[in-house]
């Protein structure tokens, strides 16, 4: 029986993971690993392996001891840091026999930075909010003076490894906007946006060789915990909703060609709508799926499991169509310490007595 290992276990956007994998057809063996052991303790996987940040000094030399003891088929990461520094590692990952299903580094440098994955998209002509990196205060007011919106607010954020909404704050106060990037120490690395609306859309996609093997979009009705963000974003979703909208599945796809001329494993484009109802690719978060991944599965389309079907066994889904494949307004209701509810706005209305 094949072997599959996941970082991060314990986490939200890993369960989604390890749950769906426990739900494939063919039963492999999911084995976790992580740095948090609170977290890793409640994990799904049926062994749950401790191993340093990866960021830190002996992260290689224990990732290398792990994989040469377990002997997994295959490892997935789901944290952009892991991927960032497992993906620096790759041939000696692959030397120990484990195999991997992930972009070349230059794409995922690309997209775990966000500033240079926007200048892709610029590049490509892609719509996308203005950005500026933010070196210094000279910067910061140039910022606000051409990005302000008639309020005068802009988008900061930071720019360096990190999801959740990192470091995100809209303010039209430049002493506030000051303050924090002093807190993040954050010169350098900040960018300044123009902002756009809360509404948003994710396009959660599987590649291979160049070659879109299926995308489903969705798109958030609210994040959890957003009322205790000063940004409004958490980066998790409380409300996920099934949609098809081409012209977002047209820049999705244009976002994923700017930044791989043969896009090979997960891309997933967050975007944003502008004032005039288009989408805006915000980013690309690469070689991951996102932490409602459960909520496809539940819905009847598994890409964890189509995933690893394709790294372990060179086997392809058979689907009517590979692009949003699932019906449109099914919803993902999420909450802490609660578990999930796969349903639709009929029957959240059912669920409830209004008086």
């Amino acid at each position: 029986m094949s072997k599959i290992l996941i970082a991060g276990a314990g986490g939200a956007p890993s369960e989604g993971v390890i749950n769906s994998l426990l739900r494939a057809q063919k039963k492999e063996t999911v084995i976790g690993m992580g740095s948090e052991p609170t977290d890793l303790a409640l994990s799904a996987a049926s062994k749950k392996l401790y191993i340093p940040y990866a960021n830190s000094a002996d992260y290689k030399v224990k990732l290398l001891q792990l994989l040469n003891t377990e002997n997994p088929d295959l490892v997935h990461f789901q944290n952009d840091l892991e991927i960032f520094h497992a993906s620096m590692i790759r041939e000696d990952i692959l030397a120990t026999g484990t195999k991997l299903f992930m972009p070349e580094h230059d794409v995922i440098d690309t997209c775990v930075h966000k500033h240079k994955s926007y200048l892709a998209f610029k590049n490509a002509g892609i719509p996308v909010p203005e950005n500026m990196m933010i070196n210094d205060e000279a910067d910061l007011r140039a910022a606000f003076k051409a990005l302000g919106r008639e309020d005068g607010k802009i988008w900061l954020r930071a720019s360096s490894i990190g999801g959740g909404g990192k470091g995100a704050i809209p303010t039209s106060d430049f002493d506030l906007a000051k303050a924090w990037i002093n807190h993040y120490n954050g010169w350098g690395d900040f960018v300044a946006a123009e902002m756009l609306t809360p509404n948003t859309i994710t396009w959660l996609s599987i590649w291979h060789e160049g070659k879109l093997v299926v995308a489903q979009s969705r798109e958030r009705r609210s994040w959890t915990h957003g009322n205790r963000s000063i940004s409004g974003v958490t980066g998790v979703t409380k409300v996920g909703v099934t949609c098809a909208n081409d012209l977002a599945t047209d820049i999705a796809i244009n976002s994923v060609k700017a930044v791989s001329n043969k896009p090979h494993g997960i891309f997933g484009v967050d975007m944003a709508y502008d004032e005039n109802g288009v989408p805006n690719p915000t980013e690309i978060n690469i070689s991951r799926f996102f932490t409602t991944v459960l909520f496809f599965t539940e819905a009847g389309l598994n890409m964890p499991e189509i995933f690893k079907d394709i790294a372990l066994y060179n086997e392809f889904p058979v689907l009517e169509k590979n692009i949003n494949p699932l019906p449109n307004d099914l919803m993902w209701l999420r909450g802490m310490d609660t578990q999930p509810m796969l349903t639709t706005a009929e029957g959240i209305n059912n669920e409830i007595v209004f008086l």
